[in-house]
């Protein structure tokens, strides 16, 4: 291994990693350039759009300003860890149903984010959800459908038998 690298040993998305990398590399670089995990976008990398979010530890983390090297031993989850296999996580079903991406660039910092604020708020409120994606930033959607749709998965992860209000679908 040349003297420039240093060897990286991870857990992502709930599998042992390893990978040789330059230490100056963030850990959104790593995730892209050495584990192959493009799910995480380059936004702005100054640390004020959210594109990048990962779960460290369970919480959210911008990855464009967080070093490969911080991540060591530690559990790192992704957009690609999300699912449940073929199985959607909730809040990935209920952005599709919707529509609460346009682009979808922005979709996996913010689910990422919306998880970690459902596992420790169940019930969060509309203002509590804005303020949980404060930190994320979507140039598309207007943020209505993106906060419906985290309000849609929550209740369906209570187990409520929830619907999408009709509005919401229709852009009513």
């Amino acid at each position: 291994m040349p003297l420039d690298k240093v060897l990286g040993e991870f857990t992502v998305n709930g599998d042992r990693q390893q990978t040789a990398f330059a230490p100056h590399k963030t850990l959104l670089e790593v995730l892209r350039e050495d584990l192959g995990l493009t799910g995480t976008k380059h936004g702005c990398e100054l640390g004020e759009c959210g594109a990048c979010t990962v779960l460290v530890d369970g919480k959210p983390v911008l990855s464009c300003l967080y070093l490969g090297l911080e991540a060591q031993g530690r559990d790192i989850r992704t957009i690609e860890g999300v699912a449940d296999g073929p199985d959607l996580h909730p809040l990935q079903d209920a952005f599709a149903e919707l529509n609460g991406s346009q682009c979808g660039y922005c979709s996996a910092g913010i689910i990422l984010t919306a998880k970690q604020l459902l596992e420790k708020n169940p019930s969060p409120t509309r203002d509590e959800i804005k303020h949980a994606l404060g930190g994320n930033i979507c140039r598309c959607t207007g943020y209505i459908k993106i906060f419906e749709s985290v309000e849609l998965a929550a209740a369906k992860l209570r187990g409520e038998d929830a619907e999408p209000k009709k509005e919401t679908l229709y852009g009513h």
